[in-house]
């Protein structure tokens, strides 16, 4: 137990103590003691108290520190929006509460109208705050809907280091998010005992300084609070469902889980593969055949950015860089393959069966 929470308990075991006391006290007077034995009705509220105290304070702060992160972790214009909305639920709550007075109950009534009128206006003003400023003030409402408000950054996708080159073109002009979380454990992934872990430890916190000297990055950190159950990966999930943000990573696993959970995923994997040239057939190409394939006569080369190239005839012009026309290109679970001959040999009728097939290695 941390040493705030035990004060925290201690502190609250005491007022429990005087409540209870308290309580116990103005009953005796109330009830008479000679019907009631005061020290025992005493006793036993103050006993209540104590209990009730010490073991209701950890869900009063678990409740004080989630209305702080919220407060905190929330734009100003969302939290502007909220209040605007939660004036307008007390506005509508007094009108409807003028009627409401005379009847039976009306104060009490009234007064549950009112608090139930103010949540549901500041939930309706915090999270629908784009559509009614469309609404209000004009602009683009599907656009502004459908705009990814901000991009949780995950470990995987900050110590890859790709995001910072990708995000000083300008394609990334949306806020890119950070939660204290992430820094932690990205912390103790750079002070590891491996050499490993803590070399790419110290390349991810590299990678984050840079973003952040960089003007055009809009780089931000949120605090947040520590998963109880150390899942970081389900936290990055239910935190961006609950905001409404993508998270881009990495890592495999929780490209499946968000998708599922029915969060935006921005995955560089797939950006790379993507932006891969698309070769055509018939134009002509530079690769250097490394080894040999697996049919008899082929050569087996590849592009810079790693796309596999199968030449026919290859096999003689083994270690050496050759033009080669494209005869194919074909899509497999490992990525794109084109098939090439030498340029300036004529194509043999028997080559097209063999371009399908797997080269040695493939």
């Amino acid at each position: 137990m941390k040493r705030s929470e035990y004060l925290a308990r201690i502190v609250g075991a005491g007022l429990g103590v005087i409540g209870g006391f308290t309580l116990g006290y103005f009953m005796v007077r109330g009830l008479g003691s000679a019907a009631h034995p005061g020290w025992a009705v005493i006793g036993l509220t103050t006993l209540e108290g104590l209990i009730f105290a010490y073991l209701g304070t950890p869900y009063v702060l678990g409740g004080w520190r989630t209305v702080n992160f919220r407060l905190t972790s929330t734009p100003l214009p969302d939290l502007l929006s909220g209040v605007l909305g939660m004036i307008v639920g007390l506005v509508i709550a007094v009108l409807i509460g003028v009627f409401v007075r005379d009847l039976p109950y009306g104060i009490p009534l009234s007064f549950a109208l009112a608090i139930l009128l103010a949540a549901l206006g500041m939930s309706v003003g915090s999270t629908r705050r784009a559509e009614i400023a469309a609404i209000f003030f004009g602009g683009n409402q599907e656009t502004d809907v459908h705009r990814l408000p901000a991009v949780l950054l995950d470990t995987s996708v900050i110590i890859d280091g790709r995001v910072l080159d990708i995000a000083k073109t300008g394609f990334l002009d949306m806020p890119l998010v950070i939660l204290s979380s992430v820094l932690r454990e990205l912390q103790m992934v750079a002070d590891s005992a491996d050499i490993t872990r803590r070399r790419r430890g110290r390349r991810g916190l590299d990678v984050l300084t840079d973003m952040q000297k960089e003007p055009s990055i809009n780089l931000q950190v949120t605090e947040d609070e520590v998963p109880r159950d150390g899942e970081i990966d389900a936290h990055l999930v239910r935190t961006a469902k609950r905001r409404g943000w993508a998270i881009m990573t990495n890592d495999f696993n929780l490209n499946r889980i968000a998708r599922l959970e029915g969060v935006a995923v921005l995955n560089l994997n797939e950006l790379a593969q993507a932006m891969r040239p698309v070769a055509i057939p018939g134009e002509e190409i530079v690769v250097t055949v490394a080894r040999e394939g697996k049919e008899p006569g082929q050569g087996v080369g590849s592009l810079d950015d790693g796309t596999m190239v199968v030449i026919q005839n290859g096999k003689r012009l083994l270690n050496q860089t050759i033009t080669a026309t494209v005869t194919s290109v074909i899509q497999t679970s490992a990525g794109r393959m084109i098939f090439a001959e030498p340029a300036g040999e004529p194509r043999r009728p028997g080559n097209g069966s063999s371009r399908r097939r797997q080269p040695d290695g493939s």
